[in-house]
């Protein structure tokens, strides 16, 4: 394993991995976002002829990461699975039976889409929209929820309780420029004052470049390495 960063936030030690997971040591749970499994397969089912060794190599490294942390927890903030079950998603439920002792919570995502007799046959817990543990608050489209806060006052908390909000869904990225100006994109962390949005799990995935403002922190992922841009 690659060397993370802490992070404290809220009072609470975060563990960031380059192996784009944070493991939340206090409640001994590890947090993703759009690992997307299945992706590959549909695109195959569809005629797209993408090599089934991507989704392997993610789904490998999600098996490794949750047993070097030890997590009793992993919390998925949405778009677990791309979409229908096929062939790749029965590899995944063959591991999960093994392991039954690991709880698997999921905030639903856009992608989610599989009928809730397959979440349950997996032992999944499906939170439909938000979730609130400790001082965190988790779902998969911070912008989506934002918007619908902002038209109904009343959904609004209070700012003096607000907690710290960790969402995906638009797979951030940030550009890193070099000396002669030629500049590349990496997958990021991003942390601002009241939320976190988190890489893609899958590195089958495509990136929305973030804007960080000055007093924001982001962490790229390049070549399997954190990097604090600012």
């Amino acid at each position: 394993m690659n060397e993370d960063q802490l992070l404290i936030c809220r009072e609470q030690h975060l563990w960031l991995s380059p192996n784009r997971t944070i493991f939340w040591e206090e409640e001994k749970t590890m947090i993703l976002s759009d690992t997307h499994f299945g992706k590959t397969g549909h695109f195959r089912k569809n005629g797209i002829a993408v090599p089934q060794n991507i989704y392997k190599e993610d789904l490998q490294r999600f098996f490794s990461i949750t047993q070097f942390y030890k997590a009793q927890r992993v919390l998925v903030v949405g778009d677990f699975f791309h979409s229908y079950a096929n062939e790749e998603l029965d590899w995944f439920l063959k591991w999960k039976r093994d392991f039954t002792q690991l709880q698997i919570t999921l905030i639903r995502g856009n992608h989610d889409v599989l009928p809730a007799a397959w979440y349950e046959a997996a032992a999944i817990e499906i939170v439909p929209e938000t979730m609130i543990l400790g001082p965190f608050q988790f779902q998969h489209d911070f912008e989506e929820t934002h918007k619908k806060n902002k038209d109904n006052k009343e959904l609004q908390p209070k700012k003096s309780h607000s907690p710290y909000i960790f969402s995906g869904h638009i797979h951030p990225g940030i550009t890193i420029k070099g000396l002669s100006k030629q500049s590349l994109r990496f997958p990021c962390f991003y942390f601002g004052k009241n939320h976190c949005i988190l890489p893609a799990f899958s590195k089958f995935s495509g990136l929305a470049t973030i804007k960080p403002k000055k007093a924001d922190q982001v962490f790229a992922i390049v070549n399997d390495n954190l990097i604090q841009t600012q």
